[in-house]
């Protein structure tokens, strides 16, 4: 993985060094030079495409994202789904195959996922197993699946069970991040999206998520609902800086490790506890914020083996978030839901803890008796954030 500069546009570039490789590109307006983007890397526009957003993002950026394919040429057919987590399942795997069967996409298509990590995990899914697979490409509109869930090639939809029981691997072509998007962004879901941000900091570059928390980002955020998107200002160059920096540090760890074999289990921080909330909450509990709630868990579980206390790192990340309230889960049914993690080895639950921030670990001896008291002081900090919300 290395990084370097669009000719067309200056945006940063940082190389996923899989097989085979690609580019993620971010920078304030990719999203006009779609077309120059991406036939700098290789992607040539010639042919159907089928640009699967949801319903927001589609009245926000459709329209752009559309003339931009069209203007290279490209055939295109829109999808929409509805926006949130209810769209990743198996019946709008069916619904959009058979839309794209309809319309004519054939083996010579193109998949273009734009919208947040459900987009991206549903279109890399459908592009996976329609036709037996399709090349696509992720053009990320959330801080969230630009820092996170648009780079390294997991997709899937969720079962009652459980959140991502069915996926593959299927790794996309390029990802555009065009920072100037995320102006529309409502300010909750670009905290929720700086979760993820400084989750990889705290994995292996703790000075970026430092840099990242630092600044205030309110005056780069625009009214949610606008259409309009202003251009790009400092905060815009400096927010850049910081995706680009998390997304090295994810591309490191998946080009060493592609489908998750090793190493690339770090990025779950956080997730265990996060995808047990999201299922008991029937994801009515935001992604970011579950992480953000699995951050405090695990520097509790840490803290219980006598590593380096990053407590008040995670707490003060969680005030920051303002999250939703800790969905009120018995002990008892949050151990069910921890045993059908999909990281887990025969009856071993696995963790990704911190030695220290920058040096994570897995672990899977971690008894019921330290996940409860970790789930009770996990509690009384959500019970202290609370008063503070509101």
């Amino acid at each position: 993985m290395s990084g370097d500069r669009t000719a067309s546009t200056g945006g940063h570039v940082v190389r996923v060094r899989v097989d085979p490789p690609y580019p993620v590109v971010v920078g304030a307006g990719t999203l006009a030079h779609l077309a120059t983007l991406l036939a700098e890397h290789g992607v040539t526009l010639d042919r159907h495409v089928a640009l699967i957003s949801d319903d927001t993002v589609a009245q926000l950026h459709g329209a752009a994202a559309r003339a931009a394919l069209e203007r290279a040429g490209a055939r295109v057919t829109l999808v929409r789904v509805p926006p949130g987590e209810t769209s990743k399942s198996l019946a709008h795997v069916a619904a959009i195959s058979s839309q794209l069967s309809r319309a004519g996409v054939d083996r010579s298509g193109l998949v273009v996922a734009l919208g947040g990590g459900v987009v991206g995990d549903l279109a890399g899914f459908v592009a996976a197993v329609y036709l037996r697979g399709l090349p696509f490409v992720q053009v990320p509109t959330s801080l969230l699946a630009m820092v996170d869930a648009s780079v390294g090639g997991k997709t899937g939809v969720n079962l009652p069970e459980g959140k991502n029981l069915v996926g593959a691997f299927h790794q996309p072509l390029a990802v555009l991040a065009d920072t100037d998007l995320l102006r529309t962004l409502p300010p909750a879901a670009f905290r929720e999206g700086a979760v993820e941000l400084v989750k990889a900091g705290w994995l292996a570059d703790p000075p970026l998520a430092a840099r990242f928390l630092r600044r205030d980002w309110g005056a780069f955020l625009h009214a949610a609902g606008t259409a309009s998107v202003p251009p790009s200002d400092g905060d815009g160059s400096a927010l850049a800086e910081l995706i680009a920096g998390a997304v090295r540090v994810k591309a490191d760890v998946v080009a060493a490790d592609p489908t998750e074999q090793g190493v690339r289990a770090h990025l779950n921080l956080g997730h265990t506890l996060a995808h047990a909330l999201e299922t008991a909450s029937a994801h009515a509990l935001p992604h970011g914020e579950a992480v953000a709630y699995g951050l405090v868990f695990a520097a509790e579980l840490g803290a219980q083996r006598g590593w380096a206390d990053w407590r008040g790192d995670a707490r003060a990340l969680l005030r920051w978030v303002a999250p939703w309230p800790l969905p009120d889960v018995p002990i008892e049914r949050l151990l069910e839901l921890i045993a059908r993690d999909k990281k887990r080895i025969g009856a071993r639950r696995r963790f990704v803890l911190l030695r220290t921030l920058g040096d994570p670990t897995v672990v899977d001896d971690v008894d019921d008796d330290s996940l409860a008291r970790a789930w009770g002081a996990l509690r009384e900090v959500a019970d202290a954030v609370g008063p503070e919300r509101s």
